[in-house]
């Protein structure tokens, strides 16, 4: 399908933000599991299926945290997302297949499949994990619901993202939250509403340049 020229820069916007929040993500994601590391293994002691989870999503953040300026390679975005989808049949139950469906999802956005990407965050919605690290879970169901209701804006759909980010309660992602609502109402035309809701991004604690920069760029209000 052709993109209108709109379409294609809320995509490159898309990607930048992935981007900027892809090593971010990265951290956050080894010192979760690093933490838990010892505790999976000895709750999957009895079956190898865990420590063969580990090994495969080891091999997807050695091709997707690349060093600064230091773009994945198409070859790398096929073989992140050819493990991913692997984790997923053999392993769907577990923390890993979820966080790989993660970085899938960003190597789709970059190849502009934001279908595929959107399947990917779903899925993680669709299947979330239940059991001692609750909190972890819930932290993870809130990351993957922002990130899909950007795909779904950049693909045209506000009404549907605003929905579902009017469905959730953000908790400590109030900021990110926030400042999404914002760009949906830009896209909506609602520009009062989206001076409110990048004001309502910034007292929640975001001080990024690029907010600041949204709420510069709205016209003066009437």
């Amino acid at each position: 399908m052709a993109l209108n020229a709109a379409e294609e820069e809320t995509i490159e916007a898309l990607k930048k933000w992935w981007d900027e929040n892809g090593k971010q993500l990265a951290l956050i994601v080894i010192a979760v599991l690093g933490g838990y590391t010892s505790w999976l293994f000895w709750q999957n002691s009895q079956s190898s299926a865990s420590e063969s989870a580990s090994d495969s999503y080891e091999q997807i953040l050695t091709l997707a945290v690349t060093e600064p300026g230091v773009a994945v390679t198409e070859e790398e975005r096929s073989e992140i997302i050819e493990i991913s989808e692997q984790l997923i049949t053999d392993s769907s139950g577990s923390i890993y297949a979820q966080y790989g469906a993660l970085f899938a999802a960003q190597q789709h956005v970059a190849a502009n499949d934001l279908d595929a990407a959107e399947a990917a965050l779903q899925w993680i919605i669709d299947n979330p994990r239940s059991g001692l690290f609750t909190a972890e879970d819930e932290g993870l169901m809130l990351t993957a619901s922002l990130r899909l209701a950007r795909i779904v804006l950049a693909s045209g759909e506000a009404e549907r993202a605003l929905s579902i980010v009017n469905n959730l309660d953000p908790k400590a992602y109030e900021p990110g939250f926030a400042e999404l609502r914002g760009d949906i109402y830009v896209a909506m035309d609602r520009l009062i509403d989206a001076r409110d809701s990048y004001v309502a991004a910034q007292q929640a604690g975001s001080n990024s340049d690029s907010l600041r920069m949204k709420l510069d760029e709205l016209p003066d209000e009437s």
